[in-house]
């Protein structure tokens, strides 16, 4: 019997730019079998199914699906779609170009288990023009975005799943290993530490105040 396979979801909006205007969704299954891939996305609904696992490494083959009515209209030829061996990645155009989100993902108010909030992606309506807004511009070049961006590398992409920002992370390794040996950290880095010590400082202010007031 098939079984539904967990999707991850964020979304951006806009009454201006379409191309902000989107769903990211990830079907979060690894060894997905792409012959068996059966995807459809229609302006009201989505559906999947497809055969996923590794008898090399000994994933037993079962099949997945899942369909649902989407809480608003999409616009399909203006979506695009990305199979790799950890998931089933789909940038999806809203229809209706609006600054409010969309309160769920499905047409109907009902309680899903398999669809959950993909923090890695999300962001709050007033906080879309920062950075993490412009994953749509990655889709199409395999990152996903510039937060690490291979999602379904587990239930918590935000958290796992993220070998772009493992490799940075070496890299700033070294330069905090630097910078607590003897401040070879660079101006960079020697800043920010300067300015934290000015912020301690004036914590360490009311003390002193406290003192004074007995004396008045």
């Amino acid at each position: 019997m098939p079984v539904h396979p967990e999707i991850l979801w964020a979304q951006r909006s806009s009454e201006s730019d379409e191309t902000k205007n989107v769903l990211y969704l990830t079907v979060n299954l690894p060894d997905i079998i792409p012959d068996t891939l059966q995807y459809n996305l229609t302006p009201t609904s989505i559906s999947f199914k497809a055969k996923a696992g590794n008898a090399s490494k000994g994933i037993e083959e079962r099949e997945y699906e899942f369909a649902f009515d989407l809480f608003e209209e999409v616009v399909p030829e203006e979506s695009s779609q990305k199979l790799t061996s950890r998931s089933f990645n789909l940038l999806i155009r809203k229809k209706e170009k609006k600054a409010e989100y969309w309160p769920r993902l499905t047409k109907e108010k009902i309680r899903t288990q398999f669809i959950k909030t993909d923090f890695s992606k999300w962001v709050d309506e007033d906080e879309q023009e920062g950075e993490k807004a412009s994953l749509d511009d990655d889709f199409d070049m395999g990152g996903m975005g510039g937060m690490g961006g291979m999602p379904g590398m587990g239930g918590m992409p935000g958290m796992g799943g993220m070998p772009g920002m493992g490799g940075m992370g070496g890299m700033d390794l070294d330069a905090m290993l630097k910078s607590m040996g003897g401040g070879a950290g660079g101006e960079d880095d020697a800043g920010p530490s300067g300015a934290s010590a000015d912020s301690d400082s004036d914590d360490e202010g009311p003390p002193p105040l406290e003192e004074a007031e007995p004396k008045a």
